[in-house]
């Protein structure tokens, strides 16, 4: 049976390569300091089934946790204060990329179709198997299409060196850079968020505010409060517990019979609109910025603002005229 750890591991083990090549790299100026950011992360993924194990008292070994605690704060530390650089890419010239292009043609998007599809077999057919660790076949899916997409995109393009896609994945590890973990973070935000109270608290503020009965108020509060906190999270998968606990929940659903799906898929369709309109989701926003090398690192949400008012505006006037 496949376990998820297993997973975790081969994820770190990505990650440490990827550090020792950062570290030999002398055309980076931080390379030492990119090298300890990504080596110490790739390093908490096995111990953190130690402290996994330790939490819930099972498993053949177990690590406390203080000290995974304490290399959250070093890697805090390493991307606050902008320890994190990046070399000169070995590529290929611009002439030979076209040439590859035009001989590739659409086949370059056989590896990325890959990821879904492995993914999606894995969890509908092999689910029951028995291959897959209980209730993780998507999960596992996902990281097996990784690999699958990985020989893949090999054998479509005739590269036989492991070590081109390796040294091709790091290049864009250092372009990306700690913006990389903002949506795994802003995700853990969120679930802090609900356990101290947060969207409690707004919602008592918000039962003071709002008039009773008011049902096209309360879809304006949680749309517009879905957008607000997406825009300042950067993540509405961490807006969506502190909002519905406040008002989707008690307000919108329980006091005023709201359609349940309705009410959460616009609610977060709302939130998604925010997410078109933050330089928090940088892996949205900035990343795609800095990839493409573009002037201005704030173009593309200056280019989806617009949309995403506009589609806060439909998912507000959707919900208030068909959720109830």
């Amino acid at each position: 049976m496949i376990k998820v750890e297993w997973l975790y591991w081969l994820i770190g083990l990505v990650f440490v390569v990827m550090a020792v090549q950062m570290a030999a790299d002398r055309s980076n100026p931080k390379r030492w300091t990119s090298a300890a950011f990504w080596g110490l992360l790739g390093l908490t993924f096995p111990y953190g089934t130690g402290v996994a194990n330790a939490t819930a008292k099972n498993g053949d070994w177990t690590l406390p946790a203080e000290p995974l605690g304490v290399a959250v704060l070093a890697l805090i530390v390493l991307a606050g204060f902008n320890f994190l650089g990046k070399g000169v890419p070995v590529t290929t010239t611009g002439e030979q990329r076209e040439a590859s292009a035009a001989r590739l043609g659409n086949k370059i998007f056989i590896p990325a179709l890959a990821i879904p599809l492995v993914a999606i077999v894995c969890a509908s057919v092999l689910d029951e198997s028995g291959l897959f660790e209980t209730g993780k076949a998507t999960l596992l899916g996902l990281g097996v299409g990784c690999v699958v997409a990985l020989v893949v995109g090999m054998l479509v393009t005739g590269e036989k060196k492991l070590s081109v896609p390796v040294h091709s994945g790091r290049s864009m590890l250092e372009a990306m850079g700690s913006a990389l973990l903002l949506p795994q973070l802003l995700a853990v935000l969120g679930s802090i968020f609900a356990v101290a109270g947060v969207g409690d608290q707004v919602g008592d503020i918000m039962n003071k505010v709002l008039p009773d009965d008011s049902k096209y108020l309360a879809v304006i509060a949680y749309c517009v409060g879905m957008f607000l906190f997406t825009v300042i999270m950067g993540n509405a998968f961490a807006a969506f517990p502190v909002m519905t606990a406040a008002i989707g929940w008690p307000v919108l659903i329980q006091q005023m019979h709201g359609n349940e799906p309705a009410v959460l898929a616009i609610g977060m369709l709302a939130g998604f609109a925010g997410t078109l309109c933050t330089p928090m989701a940088a892996n949205f926003n900035i990343v795609p910025a800095t990839l493409l090398e573009l002037k201005d690192q704030y173009g593309p949400i200056k280019a989806q603002l617009p949309t995403g008012i506009a589609l806060l505006g439909c998912c507000t006037v959707i919900m208030a005229l068909f959720a109830f």
